[in-house]
């Protein structure tokens, strides 16, 4: 019943409305190419959000155990508790604005669910927040109940979370799972001299699409597949040339640089992955990492 649920939110339409509204707000708000990077997670190599989230689930955990623990047995367990639930009330901020800057550029059945996973969030940090209320005023019973409704509620959302990630791919690398499809032995896919100088060139190693990318004798090769949402990125543009030149991924501008595979910028986080490639009697040939 659980799964089927999840299958009919994915697909609940009704949400379109406010989530396009939502989605262009949040575009339009964080606007600098430069801070969505960073907040998307691309100098980190990895999406961004679920390192932040781990500030105040760490913090509301620990203060949940602290508040099983009576006080004559652990002193200054309520003071203790009170400072873990404002630290993470506080620390749910940086993580809620990367989880949005992520969602606004997720398709339409994940922007869904990251919906329904922001609204069970938020209700419980109203939760925590009044549970922080309740404690400074001397309320402590209060406190705890409140505390451990936010903390269910907040399972409630991580398992929405756990199922955008897992379930759907979101944030994962779309080109990962290309690399295992590659062969494990040398492969040939092109002969040099088909390949043109200093442009990227699509070709395939078994049945996986590989980006070549040649300078002089010097090639090298990327999964075409985009590790953001799997766009095809031999029919995205170039960027500057030589060493610095990048593609960018027609589908959602995310950019890396060919000669590595190194995001640039985002949306993506996740860097290109990099073939073996040689050269053997003018003929490129590439093989499984």
């Amino acid at each position: 019943m659980l799964r089927q649920a999840l299958s009919r939110l994915e697909q609940a339409e009704a949400l379109d409305g406010a989530s396009d509204r939502i989605q262009a707000a949040v575009t339009s708000v964080v606007r600098p190419r430069t801070l969505r990077d960073l907040l998307h997670g691309t100098w980190l190599g990895h999406p961004l959000h679920p390192v932040l989230v781990q500030v105040p689930v760490g913090a509301f955990i620990s203060a949940a155990i602290l508040d099983l623990l009576p006080e004559r047995l652990v002193p200054g367990s309520r003071k203790a508790a009170t400072a873990l639930i404002a630290a993470g009330t506080a620390g749910v901020a940086p993580a809620a604005i990367a989880g949005w800057v992520d969602w606004s550029d997720m398709t339409k059945d994940r922007r869904r669910v990251g919906l329904v996973h922001a609204a069970t969030n938020a209700v419980a940090v109203t939760l925590y927040a009044s549970s922080l209320v309740a404690r400074i005023r001397g309320r402590h019973a209060q406190g705890r109940t409140l505390a451990f409704a936010g903390l269910s509620v907040a399972g409630a959302g991580a398992y929405l979370g756990g199922h955008l990630s897992y379930a759907q791919g979101a944030g994962i690398s779309h080109a990962a799972p290309e690399v295992s499809r590659v062969p494990e032995e040398w492969t040939e896919v092109s002969s040099l001299s088909s390949l043109p100088e200093g442009k990227p060139a699509v070709r395939r190693a078994g049945d996986v699409s590989v980006l070549l990318y040649r300078q002089g004798d010097r090639v090298t090769a990327l999964i075409e597949r985009c590790s953001h949402e799997g766009g095809p990125l031999g029919e995205g543009d170039v960027e500057s040339s030589g060493s610095d030149a990048c593609v960018v991924c027609p589908w959602h501008g995310s950019t890396f640089r060919l000669t590595d595979g190194l995001v640039v910028h985002g949306p993506a986080a996740n860097d290109q992955p990099l073939l073996p490639v040689r050269v053997r009697d003018g003929h490129v040939e590439v093989r499984r990492p």
